[in-house]
Parts: structure tokens; C-alpha cells; sequence
């Protein structure tokens, strides 16, 4: 519902300037177009950007305690509000406005910052204890609300996008490069690791702590699925499956409240097609307007889902609206992906999120919901089938297989699991796009050194939920939900809710057993029971369909200037990030006029070149 900004000065030097704060709240103006509000106090400077969702007339933060001495302010939606709402009435406590997040400041009272835990929504607040002289930056559950923080000659300054701490004087602009590493090796980059040395994301399920000079980072949240050893009663078919049908349609229901219109995404895969199925259910007489994405030219035919779209649109009788997208789509909103995105890309596949969001705002509509985190909790994705197929086999013997069978021991604890690639025999091929002077220093930046997640959360699981967990936590929470989904929605003030990333829906998920999930080898098969039950048989029994978009080859194949600017062998030379001899190779390669990468399934490694260059442009980042 907006953006949040802010700076702590703990070292008590009064270094905090109310024309700064300013500015930085500005830098993020298009997550809250319709109202803002400062607050510089002693040595604290919090500034708010408003997207008017809920409560419009009286809905403006910062929000107080009683007694004043706890301040607010909050990015999100707080679903189940009416609940907390009645009990803190019922304790005497006093709502000055009907907004969702001013229950966030009396549980803190109650409470303690333990409340947090009481949260079904999404989310990244601050709070600011006067009383305690504490501060509390936290961040959802799955990570739907980014948070951004440097810690710099004692000061603490935040933001809901990186462009927020740039205008703060005293951050300077560094290249982390094991941000690079972490997208040629994960789906995403995962947090803590932003592209901006030293600006840290704060982790899904974690909340920060700054009292007098003392910052701490504690988790409150994880994905923790049953150890494979336990035996877990398994139910019948059905009760699965009415009980997720229940709680979906909870969701559902919660992420349908607010004051302005909602829409949704509809790609035609099963996920969004069973929530606009649901909103229809849950409010017969509304008009809903759905938004799709189709490619119009021969060769992208096969990414075209229209017909599944349209299909479901006249289903529910929502007001549909439909944009076309080719590679010159794709050429023109590339750098706008990049800067809103704050790095890097793997796919090109923002720029049509982002086409989409501008399409919802011109349509008059804030708020969108959509199916994301589906794949990642029932097995949406071909790599639990695989994992299925090579369990009991036995691996290839030989050296490289070995190194290997190391190397996943070291990352998953496990030598036989397989996560999206062959990570030593893939280092080869990094170490070749990568230049000297990245080589050189490759031990400071290799990013399999330090992957950023609890693997005792793999220990003793089976690869179902170990496929699930590494999903949640290197595909989804920063790059799914964070770049692809957040960044390019509220780029045109669009608001993005998600159904299956519910707390509590995730809670029951996690109790499915994964036979359930994947019964007879039928990826999401317990989601599909559910879908049989709202849509027609050609949908709720498709196979998952990647979304993709026009990739580097057809960028090159068009001969888009500014990109041959951008990939040139000067300009690879002059930044110093890659090796311009193996960047004119592979771009040989890929402009071959029948060249096709197998997307999403190959890496597209000029696409990372490609954003990345202009990451380096976009934001005035120093060459190496």
C-alpha cells in the first residue's frame, strides 16, 4: 500500500535532515502517488509515501501509540486486521482510523515485538520504541515486502527500495559482485546479497533490532517441514482437499478487502485461473476486470496462452483486458525493468510485468491478485517429477561426477540432490563470461561460499520438501515475488496479493504429505482436485506452462542499436565485469538466425550480460 523510508542516527550526532528524508521518500514516489507525511524527532527521520487503499479519507501513517511514544510506519496489508481489531478493543484499546496497519502499533504494546508472529498479510514496517530507545525493521513471512538497510558511521538508513537510500548522502554506490554470481548460479539473487555492496535486503521471516549501538538480526519465521522419519497419519483424499479448497477460498476472501476496485492476473495456467474462479464464487454479482499477456509473432506462438486466457475470462465474466508483446516490447521497457528491478535480470520476462501493471493503473485499478507461490509449495515445477525418477538410481561414476557429488553435498547436504544445475560443471562456463580481474578475486565473490539459508532445514527432509524449501528461498521470496512481482507492480502504483502465500494456508500445506502433492506423478495433483471443483477439465489438467519472453537471441537477431551498444566489445572492455572475447562468441552464437535458446529450461547468459551493463548505466555505477 506504499513506501517507507527512514534513518536511525544511533550515534546521537543530529545528523538527520528533514530535506533528506524528503528526498528520499521522493525517490519512491511511485509506491505511494496519492499522499506522504514526514517525521524528523532527535535523531530519527521517517518518511512515508501513501497508495490509498483501505481507509481512504483517514488511513495517513505514522501511526502512534496512546501515549505517543511508539511510532509506526508499515508497507502492506494486514488480512486479518478485524480479528486482532476486536481483541485490542476488547482490551481497551483505542483506533483512531479503520486502516489495517494501526493494529501493528497497539500488539506491539500489548505485546511486545513477539506479535509479530500473530500476522497473516504482507509486509515491512518500522517501529520506533521512544521509551526503549528501539527501533524494529521487519519484514513478512515470505518476503512479499522488500526491505532494504546500510549501516553506515552509526547511522541506519532503510527504505522499500534501494533508490530511497542512494538520495541519503552518506551511501556511496559500490558493485557487489557475488550478487552477480548468485544470478548466473540461482534463479534469483536471495537476501541478504542486494548488487549494492554493503546495502544488505533484510531476509524474509526476520526482523531487525537497533537498541543504543547494538543491531541485531532474528528470525521469527521458516519454512520448516516434517522430518521424513516422522510418521504422519495421512488422511483420505477428500479431507485434503476440502480443507485446502476452505482455506484457499479464506485467502481468497481476505485479499478481495479494500476500499477501491480489485482485479486480477490471468495467465491461463491453473493457479490464476482457480483464484479468479474463487472471486467469482465468493462475490457472484461483482464485476471483476482480468489482465493478460499474449505474443502475437509465429515464433513466439508457443509461449501463447491466449486461448486459455480468454477462456477463463468468459467463464467468470470479467472485463478483460489484453496486451500483445513481441521482442521490441521488450527492447523498449528493458532498461525501465532494470532500474525498477535494482539489478540485474536472469529473463527478460519483467518487461512484460511490468506492461501488465501499467495496463492495470490505466484501467483504474490498484490492487491485483495473483498465483504466485503455487509451484513453489505443490510441486509445480518438472524437478520434483525428476527428483521422483532418480530416487533409488545410482549416480555416474567418474571425476566430474564426483566434484560434483561434493560440490551438493556442501550446498544441500545431500550429494545425490540435483537443484537446477550442475553447479561445478556450470562454474566453467561462469569463469568464462566472467574477465580477469573478477577471476582473480573469485574466492571473494563465489557465492556457493556462503548460501544464505539454513540448510538444517534440508536435514532429514524428503526431496519433495527440500525441493519446496530451496524454491521458497532462492526462486521465489527475492526474485518471483520481489523483482519480478513488487517492483514492476508498484512501478505504476499497483498494488500485488498473492492467496497462496497465507500463513495459515501454508501452515495446513506443509501437514500434505508429498505422495499427495504428487500423486501418480501429477504435478500440484491435490490443487488440481480443488480446481476440478471451478474449472473446466482443459484447464485444471494442463501441464505447467512456463511464462516466458523474447530472450537475448531475438534482441540480437533484431539488431536493436542500443543493445549492440551495450554488448560491444569496447564497452564489455571498458566496464571490466566480463570477457569480451567470450562475450563475441556467444554473441556469434545467439544471432544465428535459427538460433533458439530452450527457455526457461537454458540459461540465457546474454540477457544477464545485457542487464547487468545496463544496471552499471542506469544507476552511474563505478567499471571495475
Amino acid at each position: 500500500m506504499c513506501g517507507i523510508t527512514g534513518i536511525l542516527d544511533f550515534g546521537k550526532r543530529k545528523r538527520v535532515e528533514r530535506e533528506e528524508v524528503k528526498k528520499m521518500a521522493d525517490a519512491i514516489q511511485h509506491r505511494g502517488p496519492d499522499d506522504f507525511a514526514y517525521l524528523i524527532e532527535d535523531n530519527i527521520g521517517l518518511g512515508f509515501r501513501r497508495l490509498s487503499i483501505i481507509d481512504l479519507a483517514h488511513g495517513q501513517q505514522p501511526f502512534y501509540s496512546e501515549d505517543g511514544s511508539v511510532v509506526l510506519i508499515c508497507n502492506g496489508e494486514i488480512y486479518n486486521y478485524k480479528e486482532l481489531r476486536q481483541e485490542l478493543i476488547a482490551k481497551g484499546y483505542r483506533f483512531k482510523t479503520e486502516c489495517d496497519v494501526e493494529v501493528i502499533v497497539h500488539l506491539y504494546v500489548a505485546y511486545g515485538i513477539d506479535f509479530i508472529n500473530r500476522l497473516n498479510g504482507q509486509f515491512a514496517f518500522c517501529i520506533y520504541d521512544k521509551k526503549q530507545d528501539t527501533m524494529y525493521l521487519a519484514r513478512d513471512q515470505f518476503g512479499i515486502c522488500p526491505l532494504f538497510y546500510k549501516v553506515v558511521d552509526q547511522m541506519l538508513i532503510f527504505g522499500s527500495e534501494i533508490k530511497a537510500l542512494l538520495r541519503n548522502r552518506h551511501v556511496r554506490k559500490e558493485v557487489n559482485p557475488t550478487a552477480l554470481d548468485q544470478l548466473f548460479s540461482f534463479p534469483g539473487i536471495v537476501s541478504p546479497v542486494t548488487f549494492f555492496k554493503d546495502i544488505n535486503s533484510l531476509k524474509a521471516g526476520h526482523y531487525l533490532k537497533v537498541k543504543g549501538t547494538d543491531i541485531q538480526v532474528k528470525e521469527y519465521w521458516d519454512l520448516d517441514y516434517p522430518l521424513e522419519s516422522i510418521h504422519q497419519e495421512e488422511k483420505d483424499e477428500d479431507y485434503y482437499v476440502d480443507r485446502l479448497e476452505e482455506l484457499l477460498l479464506k485467502s481468497v476472501k481476505y485479499r478481495l478487502n479494500a476500499d477501491v476496485p480489485v482485479g486480477f492476473y490471468l495467465s491461463g495456467g491453473l493457479d490464476s485461473s482457480l483464484i479468479a474462479s474463487m472471486m467469482k464464487r465468493l462475490n457472484p454479482d461483482a464485476s471483476y476486470k482480468s489482465f493478460s499477456i499474449g505474443y502475437p509473432r509465429a515464433e513466439d506462438s508457443e509461449h501463447d496462452e491466449r486461448i486459455y486466457q480468454r477462456l477463463v475470462a468468459n467463464k467468470v465474466n470479467s472485463i478483460h483486458k489484453e496486451i500483445e508483446f513481441d521482442w521490441s516490447q521488450v527492447a523498449a521497457k528493458l532498461k525501465d525493468a532494470v532500474y525498477f528491478s535494482e539489478g540485474a535480470l536472469k529473463e527478460s520476462y519483467n518487461t512484460c510485468s511490468l506492461a501488465l501493471s501499467e495496463n492495470v493503473r490505466n484501467s483504474d485499478i490498484k490492487v491485483v491478485l495473483s498465483g504466485e507461490g503455487s509451484d513453489e509449495l505443490f510441486g509445480g515445477y518438472v524437478g520434483y517429477r525428476f527428483d521422483v525418477q532418480r530416487r533409488g538410481f545410482e549416480r555416474p561414476a567418474g571425476l566430474e561426477e564426483m566434484l560434483e557429488a561434493q560440490l551438493r553435498e556442501k550446498l544441500w547436504g545431500d550429494p545425490d540432490f540435483f537443484y537446477e544445475t550442475n553447479h561445478y560443471d556450470f562454474r566453467n562456463t561462469t569463469k568464462a563470461v566472467y574477465s580477469n580481474k573478477i577471476n582473480d578475486n573469485f574466492d571473494t565473490i563465489d557465492c556457493l561460499e556462503t548460501l544464505p539459508i539454513n540448510k538444517s532445514r534440508l536435514e532429514g527432509r524428503h526431496p519433495f520438501h527440500k525441493r519446496s524449501y530451496l524454491d521458497l528461498k532462492l526462486r521465489l521470496s527475492d526474485h518471483l515475488i520481489s523483482d519480478h512481482a513488487d517492483r514492476v507492480n508498484y512501478a505504476n502504483s499497483v498494488e500485488g496479493r498473492y492467496p497462496f502465500l497465507d500463513i495459515e494456508l501454508v501452515d495446513f500445506i506443509k501437514t500434505i504429505p508429498p505422495a499427495v502433492k504428487l500423486k501418480h506423478m501429477t504435478e500440484k495433483y491435490i490443487l488440481k482436485q480443488v480446481a476440478r471443483r471451478y474449472l473446466p477439465e482443459s484447464i485444471s489438467t494442463r501441464q505447467k506452462f512456463s511464462w516466458v519472453a523474447p530472450g537475448s537471441s531475438q534482441l540480437l537477431q533484431n539488431n536493436v542499436e542500443w543493445i549492440n551498444d551495450m554488448l560491444s566489445y569496447s564497452q564489455i572492455k571498458r566496464q571490466g565485469y566480463f570477457n569480451p572475447d567470450t562475450i563475441e562468441r556467444i554473441k556469434r552464437i545467439y544471432s544465428a538466425p535459427d538460433f533458439r535458446l530452450n527457455l526457461p529450461y537454458d540459461t540465457d547468459l546474454l540477457i544477464i550480460v545485457l542487464t547487468f551493463n545496463t544496471f552499471l548505466e542506469v544507476f552511474d555505477m563505478p567499471s571495475l
